[in-house]
């Protein structure tokens, strides 16, 4: 049983305690400390993906306790691959903020780290309640970090947000107590065993209990409607935050796929799979026409956060195996592509003067070779042109819906879809770089300004040029989640280590 499986849990943690102090006593430490933490957490995510990759499913037994009856860990190559992905945009943020909005507000740093726990524990647990605890625990740093440099839009966000996932909260409680009521476990693993076990009678308990989790996780996604307070919330926080929140409508995804490929299994239990299609469709429809009518570059940047949530959900609704493939190819790239267009927003909105990010004619940036190049890039990206990612992830769905019950509706909807996003990007671009007044007198971003979203383009390329490789471990991770025997195998037979000596 390795220590390093628990790590992406305990450094943030750990780190969170010594920048609370900091803060109090040595407030300059706090930003390299935070810095070197989450480098070392890069790391440590970059090992745990390179030892899933043999396609074991690791365990570690907290307490030493065997499941079900203690608290378990799991770390399969889908929990590997999220925790790296979270680390490495966790470290962009991060020095995005350095230059002006790490300082704005007390407790930034603790909250930083804490949102990385949450996030982490939340990737790696294998027990339903525990994935309760860190979805709190993820969502109270969050709400820190939303309302970090104040503000009238950022409050009033704040609260709708808050309310929304404390109603959120309360119907998670409901979906576990019926599945604890019914089964005597929240273990996902016995709770795969028990809940294919269970008699005729406790069906609709059980089904019940899924669409509960289906309405948690779908908030969580901001699957629409229940999405709608995202573009609004995204964009009035501070761009550093808002990027790290690219990965918090993948945290619904990924519980969704978690769940329902491994306790809602079988025709008896199947209560997600027949809406994720139809629902993925109408989120993409619906937020394809918010970005069309979005009026400034952060909240155009929500919507496609939207987008590329509903093109997940409808993806993991398609029935052929593949289409899962496709859909953890696309994931990655398009929540780094998301987070650097927020990054650029505010790179952007900063040389405009008062019209910020505003989609109107106005001042020219003092940098429009750099910042337009950075911007069509993650337009291409997010639009799904060629050659890049964006454009093989959907290309990569929509193969896998060929033939496939509603691959029409999929064809025409992600078809549609990218038209629309040409034309509201082409919009976007032509106002802040073509139809544009003399430059205002200032300063330019520096290289550690610019890093950050030009780093996260680069990934973006990356997983482009390596598409072949990337695929293949996709598959494997897709067949890996629908063979959910061997994951039930790994954590109840986990065996709890046995210390020798007095």
């Amino acid at each position: 049983m390795s220590h390093w499986l628990i790590a992406p849990i305990v450094l943030p943690l750990a780190t969170a305690v010594v920048l609370l102090a900091l803060g109090r006593w040595r407030p300059a430490w706090q930003l390299p400390v935070n810095l070197a933490a989450t480098a070392a957490l890069v790391m440590v995510c970059g090992g745990l993906l390179g030892g899933a990759a043999d396609g074991a499913v690791r365990v570690y037994l907290l307490g030493n306790w065997q499941a079900p009856f203690g608290i378990a860990l799991a770390l399969d190559r889908l929990a590997a691959l999220m925790l790296l992905l979270t680390a490495g945009l966790a470290l962009a943020s991060l020095l995005a903020a350095a230059p002006r909005w790490q300082a704005r507000g007390a407790f930034f740093h603790p909250l930083f780290q804490m949102q990385l726990m949450g996030l982490a524990g939340a990737f790696l647990t294998a027990d339903l309640f525990n994935l309760f605890v860190f979805f709190e625990v993820l969502l109270i740093a969050s709400y820190g970090l939303l309302l970090h440099g104040g503000g009238r839009a950022r409050l009033h966000a704040g609260l709708h947000y808050v309310t929304l996932n404390l109603v959120g909260s309360a119907l998670f409680l409901l979906g576990v107590s019926l599945l604890y009521g019914v089964t005597g476990t929240l273990n996902m693993a016995d709770l795969a065993v028990k809940v294919a076990q269970a008699a005729d009678a406790d069906l609709a308990l059980l089904q019940a209990a899924g669409l509960l989790l289906l309405v948690v996780f779908g908030l969580k996604a901001a699957v629409l409607p229940l999405g709608l307070w995202l573009p609004t919330t995204y964009a009035a926080a501070s761009a550093p935050v808002a990027a790290l929140f690219a990965i918090m409508t993948k945290v619904g995804l990924y519980a969704i796929v978690r769940v329902f490929t491994l306790i809602f299994v079988g025709e008896r239990l199947a209560v997600a799979q027949p809406l994720l299609l139809p629902l993925g469709l109408v989120t993409v429809l619906l937020a394809s026409l918010g970005a069309l009518s979005a009026a400034t570059l952060p909240r155009l940047a929500g919507y496609l956060t939207l987008v590329s949530a509903g093109t997940l959900l409808a993806a993991m609704g398609v029935s052929a195996p593949d289409a899962l493939a496709a859909a953890l190819y696309y994931l990655p790239q398009t929540t780094l592509a998301v987070a650097a267009l927020f990054l650029l927003a505010e790179l952007i909105g900063r040389q405009r003067g008062p019209l910020g990010g505003a989609l109107q004619p106005g001042p020219a940036v003092r940098q429009p070779v750099l910042l337009g190049g950075l911007f069509l890039l993650a337009g291409a990206t997010l639009a799904g042109l060629p050659p890049f990612s964006g454009f093989v992830g959907k290309l990569l769905i929509l193969r896998s819906a060929t033939g496939e019950a509603g691959g029409f509706a999929v064809w025409a909807v992600l078809l549609l879809s990218g038209l629309a996003l040409v034309i509201a990007l082409s919009r976007a671009g032509s106002r802040l770089f073509w139809k544009v007044s003399p430059a205002l007198p200032g300063g330019r971003h520096g290289a550690l300004a610019l890093t950050p979203a030009a780093v996260l383009l680069a990934s973006c390329l990356l997983l482009a040029l390596a598409a072949a490789p990337v695929v293949r471990f996709t598959q494997a991770t897709a067949g890996q989640l629908l063979a959910s025997a061997e994951y039930v195998t790994a954590v109840l037979g986990a065996v709890p280590v046995q210390r020798s000596g007095p």
